[in-house]
This record gives C-alpha cells, sequence and structure tokens, in this order.
C-alpha cells in the first residue's frame, strides 16, 4: 500500500487568498471603505459593534497596541488621547507602515508604567508568539484601575501565514490574564453557530470571487 502523500504544514509560509489590508481612516477615501468592508467583513463589523461602547465611553491615554491601521481609532471618544504603537516587523509582516504609529522591536513597549486608562488590542494576541509576555506588558503600563479590551479570532481562518499562533478558549483567556495580574475577567462571545456558518462559507467562496471581482472592487475604490 503506498502512503498518503500530504502537505507538512509546517513548511507553508504562504495562503492562497488574504483579504486586503484595513484602509487608512484618517483619509475621507479610507473611511468610506472601511465602512464598506464592514458590509462584507463579518468578522469587522462585530467587532466595531461590539467596541462602540467601551472606546466612546473611556476617557484619559487609550493605548492601541498592535494598532495596523488604527481601523477603530473613530471610535475613540474625543476628550480621551489616543496612542498607537506596534511591532518593528509589522510592515513586513502584515503590511501596515501608519503615520503617529511608533514601531518598536522586541516585546518590551515604549510606555511607561502605569500611565494608561485603556489598552485596546484588536485581533493582535494570536499573532504574538509568548502571550505571557505581551499580558505582562499590559498589566505593567495600565493604571490600578485601569482596563484592558482585548479581542481574538477562536473560529477563524489561518491566516497571514506563518505569523498566526493561537486560538483562545474562554478558559485559556482567563488563564493568561488571571496569572498576569488581571482580575475581573469578563469574556464574551462575538457571533454564534449562524455566522460561524456564514463565515465559513465566505471563507470558501471568496477566494474564487477574488480571482475577478476583488481585485477589481479595491482598485476602484482606491482610484
Amino acid at each position: 500500500m503506498s502512503a498518503v502523500t500530504r502537505r507538512n504544514e509546517t513548511l507553508r509560509n504562504d495562503e492562497r487568498w488574504q483579504p486586503p489590508p484595513f484602509a487608512d481612516v484618517t483619509t475621507v477615501r479610507g473611511r468610506l471603505v472601511s465602512r464598506l468592508r464592514r458590509l462584507l467583513d463579518l468578522q469587522a463589523a462585530s467587532i466595531w459593534r461590539d467596541l462602540k461602547s467601551p472606546l466612546g465611553d473611556a476617557t484619559g491615554i487609550i493605548l492601541d497596541v498592535g494598532a495596523g491601521a488604527q481601523p477603530y481609532r473613530p471610535l475613540i471618544n474625543r476628550e480621551a488621547t489616543y496612542r498607537a504603537i506596534d511591532s518593528a516587523d509589522v510592515r513586513e509582516r502584515f503590511g501596515y507602515d501608519m503615520p503617529g504609529t511608533v514601531y518598536f522591536p522586541g516585546d518590551d513597549w515604549p510606555v511607561a508604567d502605569r500611565t494608561i486608562d485603556l489598552l485596546l488590542a484588536t485581533e493582535t494576541l494570536e499573532h504574538v508568539p509568548d502571550p505571557d509576555a505581551f499580558l505582562a506588558q499590559a498589566c505593567r503600563v495600565l493604571r490600578e484601575d485601569g482596563k484592558l479590551v482585548l479581542t481574538v479570532p477562536f473560529s477563524a481562518r489561518w491566516h497571514y501565514i506563518p505569523y498566526d499562533y493561537w486560538r483562545f478558549t474562554p478558559s485559556a483567556l482567563r488563564m493568561l490574564l488571571e496569572r498576569n495580574g488581571f482580575r475581573d475577567v469578563l469574556v464574551l462571545a462575538r457571533g454564534n453557530e449562524l455566522t460561524v456558518a456564514c463565515a465559513k462559507v465566505m471563507a470558501l467562496m471568496l477566494p474564487f470571487c477574488s480571482v475577478w471581482l476583488w481585485p477589481r472592487y479595491w482598485s476602484a475604490l482606491r482610484s
């Protein structure tokens, strides 16, 4: 009997299809593209909806870690001070290079101890090789009464290969957060069985649509 030949997935460093990076929401065109994207991207739309209240109500200094294109910055309370930081290799790995973002090498954030009122990290922790080091930094920079608002995918495709490392259960999130100094941990689900099924169908369909529809769609918006 001949052995079945299958690809060694640890050697994989590419993917057939990848959604385009988030648009720069500091421009009118970028805000339009972002709004249209939320009509098609269930994940981005659900995060936007869930962040409206905590970001709209927050005051003081808000730190966006792993900020990417800062897609949720428009939700920030105008009375708050917004700061963005990201890894120095984010341009090479994820395609982001935003004015106003501080890029840093290594694991130590360029932020003073106990200076942040609210820390935002959206869809970032799954791309961090050492989640404990990341959360230890988060605990270090937050004020005593500061809050961490964190979003992570669970039922989601492997993306930005090979820089996508984790899928966290609620139990894992609670364990990680509490052992790094956080308390009063609240984990809420985004979506349900129906939205998961829809996301799976979209993940199957979009690579085929992208052959002709997706490049034309984004080219038209950015031209």
